[in-house]
């Protein structure tokens, strides 16, 4: 009987593991701003990411992404008005785009990209990272970040960069294969970035931070998309302005 519980224990121990995904949690900051009369206070949020096998979920209040390597798509998730997108990979964003906005962003807000390592390094909680400078421009208006990347992470940092990372930055910051490309030069998991510029005359500034890099089970239908959403060919106006 003992032997018996023993192989029993052994096995949920096992199969408790092989359950568990990797789990991160980021903080993330927006200084308080005033643009064209209207006054933006200070927002702070917590995002989330779950990697699993062949699929990655990231959480926020207002928005998930889904990204199914088994099935090669992308789901973008609106959850203030319940409505979803869904991309084939590799993620072409120009496509989800309405008409008139896809026209003005492969001209006037095409952006361009140029990442350079500072040599110097930065410890964020139990994470080494490299801080990286990285310049961007996009309607002739600059913005710059500092990134500081690890490459000590409990997942295959490489399958991730190859095939999760360019994808992400096409969907978050609207990159064209070029300046995914030249993002590429930063080498490793991203644990913290600050971002700042100039929107007309406007200072803008936006911080994100990784505090919890862990092993856990996710909840059940975390890699789906939520039931009752109504999926639509691609964004609206109104979903782009919100974005």
């Amino acid at each position: 009987m003992r032997k018996f519980f023993a192989v029993f224990f052994l096995i949920l121990a096992v199969s408790t593991i092989a359950a568990a995904d990797v789990y991160v949690k980021s903080q993330n900051h927006s200084d308080a701003m005033a643009i064209m009369g209207q006054s933006q206070p200070a927002k702070d949020t917590i995002s989330e990411q779950w990697i699993g096998d062949g699929q990655v979920a990231m959480v926020s209040a207002d928005r998930t992404i889904l990204i199914d390597l088994k099935k090669n798509v992308m789901d973008i998730i609106n959850h203030k008005n319940k409505t979803y997108v869904e991309a084939t990979l590799p993620l072409d964003f120009t496509s989800l785009m309405p008409p008139q906005m896809a026209s003005m962003m492969q001209g006037m807000m095409k952006m361009t990209v140029t990442v350079a390592p500072t040599g110097q390094k930065k410890t964020f909680g139990q994470w080494s990272c490299d801080e990286y400078d990285v310049a961007m421009t996009m309607m002739m208006m600059p913005m710059k970040m500092k990134v500081y990347a690890t490459t000590n992470v409990p997942f295959d940092l490489k399958d991730y960069m190859e095939k999760i990372q360019s994808n992400i930055l096409k969907s978050q910051l609207r990159l064209d294969d070029a300046s995914v490309a030249e993002m590429a030069k930063v080498k490793g998991f991203w644990i913290a970035s600050e971002t700042t510029g100039e929107m007309m005359g406007a200072k803008i500034r936006s911080t994100m931070e990784v505090t919890e890099i862990s092993k856990k089970t996710p909840s059940a239908g975390i890699y789906s998309v939520p039931a009752g959403y109504t999926k639509q060919d691609k964004f609206s106006m109104q979903d782009m302005q919100n974005k």
